[in-house]
């Protein structure tokens, strides 16, 4: 992140990703108010707005969950102060009771919701498109294709909120999120941030019954009268050419399209229209582009979002218009695009030849049956990877006795123990699912279940499941994973942490006494490094004849070495003692830790270039031939 730009008074050009775009564009559109709660592929947009804290006026929060961070920016924008929240398209799930009931009620301030969907699910459980959010909810939507249209899109969309009275809806992808590139900036125009009078607004924003009803007829017209400024808007752009074949394209679908055309020769022999507001579609413009074609091409990742409703465009403007797309079977709903799938459907649908990939593809086949299989792992010094070799000891003193479980597992990098060399888990679902389907479990199946969540997905989801539980009287055990931080995502705070946005201090939410509140009779809480300890903790909780938590806490590896870094502590690794070491490759075979290897004589030897001095393996050796290095003994 290069925050000095994002920063800059000046009015330049300057190198960003599409993220520190977005937050550029909000700063020079005067935003007073932003909230998020963490999740890739928008991270970057919570970290960069954290970062420059100090610089602006802005109050920042990183909520609880999606939800809320669109209410608290909701409630600004109700006061007529510019906001703006930032989630991935699952996350907008979460939010989506708040979204569409704004879709009623409207704003007096622009609010600005940044949606990103994750196609070939890279960091979601799902590659769901998120576009459908917008006709459903009548909340207009414009897609970027680039960090200049992220920026630009960013500032026009805080007008249109205004002007329309109602939210707007960014919807990126990953590769828009995280494309770089070079953006105009402009100066900033920004007014001191000044608290008002509620009662001077005369605003109100209620809606149930005949008010919904009434603000739907409003709902209705307004979406009319987006629709109808969206046909001239300065972001659908027509390139014309002496063809009667067209593509219709968005977001960064757009730019896989012009490299495609460019591979295949046909740059000036294929008319493009690349849309940027498509909701309300802007229907004129569609069909004047159709309506003398001969064929089209739809290119467009996830569902056939834009295909179905040229369908409908074409049936009175070109009924014979011939549509390739998804539900001709040119292009496949699944994952996410690149030129060789593009130019591939594109050659396709024009008759034209394709490049031959298929010896490459061979050859890239052959090089990687060599290769041994990587799993993804928790990183050295990794709390989760101490806490889950105190529980595979405990589960395997359980099953000795004639317990066997079922293992409800949760969102976050302790999602990894679905991977060798643990292997556990039967269901892994959305966030704070894994306590929600325990409780329906406990019911119906003999085997003991076991739900692993974080402190960051307890606080997002899995309150109202363990309330639940308590209530009910359900039986089963919780291991609530609590290493300060949202880690996945970056190390963002959350109300685990003692400090909030900006490093600024902040109320630590422990969750043990959230715990005890509820009403939990079986609340532990351990240290995840003292594995030997932990695991007669462990045994016990899934013996406990009712619901047992137990918390286990210790900072994430990574945030804890940036700390000590910022702090001048040293970071001592460990070594392997080779005089000493029987090779039982206890180390290896139970903590498998990314810091180990195996040298020319097969000996275990630890990286110190990777090791974070955590010490868990030094504990665990049998022989104790494994000691920090520099000190004698």
């Amino acid at each position: 992140m290069v925050l000095k730009d994002v920063l800059s008074k000046e009015a330049k050009p300057a190198f960003m990703l599409g993220n520190e775009a977005i937050v550029r564009g909000a700063l020079e559109a005067d935003v007073k108010v932003v909230a998020f709660y963490p999740g890739a592929p928008t991270s970057e947009v919570l970290d960069t707005f954290s970062a420059a804290i100090g610089e602006f006026d802005y109050q920042m929060e990183i909520t609880s969950n999606e939800k809320v961070a669109l209410e608290v920016t909701a409630g600004a924008a109700f006061s007529g102060v510019r906001s703006l929240t930032a989630m991935k398209s699952v996350g907008t799930n979460v939010a989506s009771d708040i979204l569409f009931v704004l879709g009623y009620t409207g704003v007096r301030g622009g609010l600005v919701i940044v949606m990103a969907d994750d196609p070939h699910a890279h960091s979601s459980q799902s590659e769901e498109d998120g576009r459908f959010f917008a006709p459903n909810a009548y909340i207009p939507m414009l897609e970027p294709a680039s960090p200049q249209e992220a920026k630009d899109m960013t500032k026009r969309a805080f007008e249109i909120s205004e002007k329309h009275r109602v939210p707007v809806i960014i919807r990126t992808v990953t590769r828009v999120n995280h494309q770089s590139g070079i953006v105009q900036l402009n100066k900033f125009v920004r007014k001191d941030f000044k608290k008002v009078k509620w009662k001077d607004l005369a605003e109100e924003y209620t809606t149930l019954g005949e008010v919904a009803r009434q603000k739907k007829l409003k709902m209705l017209k307004r979406t009319k009268a987006i629709s109808e400024e969206f046909e001239t808007s300065e972001f659908n752009v027509i390139t014309k050419a002496d063809s009667d074949i067209g593509i219709i394209t968005s977001s960064v679908s757009y730019l896989h399209a012009l490299e495609a055309l460019k591979i295949l020769g046909l740059q000036n022999k294929v008319s493009v229209l690349k849309l940027g507001t498509t909701f309300p579609l802007p229907k004129k413009l569609i069909q004047g582009f159709i309506k003398n074609l001969k064929k089209v091409i739809i290119v467009e990742e996830l569902s056939p979002y834009l295909e179905k409703e040229v369908y409908v465009l074409s049936k009175n403007i070109n009924p014979n218009l011939k549509i390739f797309g998804k539900l001709s079977g040119t292009f496949s709903e699944a994952w996410e695009y690149n030129p060789d799938i593009v130019t591939t459907g594109i050659a396709l649908a024009t008759g034209s030849k394709k490049p031959n990939y298929k010896t490459l593809s061979q050859k890239a086949k052959k090089l990687k049956e060599n290769l041994p299989d990587r799993y993804p792992t928790f990183c050295a010094g990794c709390p989760h990877r101490a806490t889950f070799v105190a529980l595979n000891q405990a589960l395997k003193i359980q099953v000795s006795k004639g317990q066997n479980h079922y293992f409800a597992n949760d969102i976050g990098c302790y999602s990894m123990w679905i991977y060798p060399p643990i292997s556990r888990s039967d269901s892994s679902l959305c966030m704070g699912a894994g306590v929600g389907v325990a409780n329906g479990l406990s019911h119906v199946i003999e085997e003991r279940v076991v739900t692993i969540i974080g402190d960051s997905t307890f606080f997002h989801a899995g309150i109202p499941a363990i309330v639940n539980a308590v209530h009910n009287q359900n039986k089963f055990t919780v291991f609530i994973l609590d290493n300060s931080v949202t880690a996945m995502t970056g190390q963002q705070f959350n109300p685990s942490t003692e400090f909030t946005a900006g490093g600024r201090k902040g109320k630590k939410v422990l969750i043990e006494n959230i715990c005890k509140a509820i009403g939990v009779e079986f609340v532990e809480v351990v240290d995840s490094y003292d594995v030997k300890n932990n695991v007669e903790i462990f045994r016990k909780a899934l013996d406990f004849d009712g619901l047992a938590v137990v918390v286990s806490r210790r900072e994430c590896a990574l945030y804890g070495d940036r700390v000590k870094r910022r702090q001048g502590t040293p970071i001592v690794p460990f070594y392997v003692d080779k005089t000493m070491c029987k090779k039982p490759y206890v180390c290896l075979r139970t903590f498998y830790c990314p810091a180990y290897e195996l040298d020319k004589d097969k000996q275990p030897r630890i990286s110190l270039e990777l090791c974070d001095g955590c010490s868990v393996c030094s504990k665990l050796c049998p022989f104790h031939s494994i000691k920090r290095a520099g000190v004698k003994t």
